[in-house]
């Protein structure tokens, strides 16, 4: 029985539905239905930037956006194709390492925009319940509140705003006994904790697959 949970991006609906906030049926009509709304929108391109975020947020052009936060210097930009192509080769000029996603869309950019209204009437039809099991949020990389969970607008915003990775496993991170386990097909979220500032060498971090290799 985990202590706490925390999930990354879409992951976060499976830590809600761990904690009862949705049902497994639901949680995955729900996933179902913001793929199929994605898939209507233009396609797009994610990029990562080996940058801290205020020295993102400081370059980044107006036609994109920050997506994700996953360490103090590990940061996602979203947008269009174009846009990002034009950013890749300014942080290429500077001397600065970038990586571009293998993804068809902008995922937590401003191209989410026309769908969130969209989202938010679906998210109405959704019975949301309370969390019984602590779990960190993306949108504030803190603590989920009950009237966050339930509030289906908050999950609308979920899909467009940052997240917070690095913020919410700074909390996790403050309880050095606690041993973080990535439950799922990859190494990328023990990968990010074991490097983050705020773990203490003493601190244990498991992945449950074995690595490829």
């Amino acid at each position: 029985q985990p202590r706490a949970l925390i999930g990354h991006s879409i992951g976060e609906y499976v830590a809600a539905t761990l904690a009862g906030v949705l049902s497994l049926e639901e949680a995955l009509a729900l996933v179902a239905d913001r793929g199929k709304l994605m898939q209507g929108l233009p396609s797009g391109s994610m990029l990562a930037v080996s940058l801290a975020e205020a020295a993102v947020r400081s370059l980044l052009p107006p036609t994109l956006s920050l997506a994700v936060v996953n360490g103090p210097t590990a940061c996602v930009v979203s947008g269009p194709t174009e846009a990002i192509e034009a950013f890749e080769h300014e942080l290429a000029s500077q001397g600065i390492d970038s990586r571009r996603l293998h993804t068809s869309q902008a995922f937590h950019s401003s191209m989410m925009d026309p769908i969130v209204e969209s989202f938010t009437h679906r998210l109405k039809q959704v019975d949301l319940s309370p969390p019984q099991i602590l779990y960190i949020s993306n949108v504030t990389g803190t603590w989920i509140t009950p009237e966050e969970a339930t509030n289906p607008a908050y999950w609308a915003t979920h899909l467009r705003q940052t997240v917070c990775w690095s913020a919410g496993l700074q909390v996790l991170l403050q309880d050095p006994t606690q041993v973080l386990l990535e439950i799922g097909p990859g190494r990328t979220l023990t990968t990010l904790a074991k490097q983050h500032p705020a773990k203490d060498a003493e601190q244990m971090v498991f992945a449950s697959k074995q690595h490829p290799q």
